[in-house]
C-alpha cells in the first residue's frame, strides 16, 4: 500500500461522522412541536390560579390563628393536655406563623415566576 500523500495524489478532507438520528430528530421536533391548545393552556392558568389562592389563605391561616384563642381552646385538645402545653408555647406558635410567611412567599413567587409555554 501507498501512502496518497507520498504519491501526489489530492488529499481530501476527512468526512464528519454521520448525525446520529435520534439528535436530528430532537432538532426537527423542536421547530415543528405543537403549542398547546386553548384548553390546555387555560388549564395550567386555572391550575396557578389555585396554587397561589390556596397558598395564600393557608398563609394567612397560619399566621393568624395560631395567636388567637380558638389555636387551644378547642375540643381536640380538651383530651389532650400535654400537647395542649405544646401548642400553646410561644415557640411553637412563632414557627406556625414563619411557615404561613413562607407559604405566602412561594405562592406569590410562583404567580410572579410564571410564563405560558410557547
Amino acid at each position: 500500500m501507498t501512502d496518497p500523500a507520498l504519491s501526489g495524489a489530492p488529499s481530501r478532507a476527512p468526512e464528519p461522522p454521520p448525525t446520529p438520528p435520534e439528535h436530528a430528530g430532537a432538532l426537527n421536533s423542536e421547530h415543528s412541536r405543537p403549542g398547546p391548545t386553548g384548553v390546555q393552556l387555560w388549564m395550567h392558568r386555572i391550575s396557578v390560579f389555585l396554587f397561589v389562592l390556596i397558598s395564600a389563605v393557608a398563609g394567612v391561616l397560619l399566621i393568624i390563628l395560631p395567636w388567637t384563642p380558638e389555636w387551644t381552646d378547642n375540643y381536640l385538645l380538651l383530651s389532650f393536655p400535654w400537647l395542649r402545653d405544646v401548642v400553646s408555647n410561644g415557640f411553637f406558635r412563632g414557627i406556625c406563623s414563619g411557615l404561613g410567611l413562607l407559604d405566602i412567599w412561594i405562592g406569590f413567587w410562583e404567580a410572579l415566576h410564571y410564563h405560558e409555554q410557547q
